[in-house]
């Protein structure tokens, strides 16, 4: 496998390992994915995550919560496997990772923190 060595890159191969572990873990891979790295910071942005039969769902005031509900636990229960790869990638652990779904638009936002400035890393 060749180095990885350009922020685009490096953005690049992560939103690759986003778009497998949302089909490995949640059963279906977003429309697009992007991410980007911001000092200790990294920002993903998942579109068209959401099932034909999850956008149904939130037709319904308790399906949105179901819904909601439901993919924090399953985001929360693999979030080890999600972060072991991007620290693979990284080189830089991970300290936590916050993510939210918009039930209104069909998109994810992860932001995970990480211990140490990564965009800096490329300025040298």
């Amino acid at each position: 496998m060749p180095v990885v060595r350009t922020k685009g890159q490096v953005e690049a191969k992560i939103a690759a390992i986003v778009t497998s572990f949302e089909r490995e873990q949640m059963g279906r891979g977003p429309k697009e994915v992007r991410a980007w790295i911001i000092e200790d910071l990294i920002l993903i942005r998942l579109r068209g995550v959401l099932t034909p039969a999850e956008t149904r769902l939130t037709e319904d005031p308790n399906g949105r919560h179901l819904l909601k509900s439901l993919r924090t636990r399953l985001i929360e229960h693999s979030r080890s496997a999600l972060e072991a790869e991007i620290e693979s990638v990284t080189g830089v652990p991970v300290i936590s990772l916050h993510s939210d779904l918009s039930i209104r638009t069909g998109e994810r936002i992860i932001v995970l923190t990480l211990a140490d400035n990564l965009e800096a890393q490329f300025r040298q």
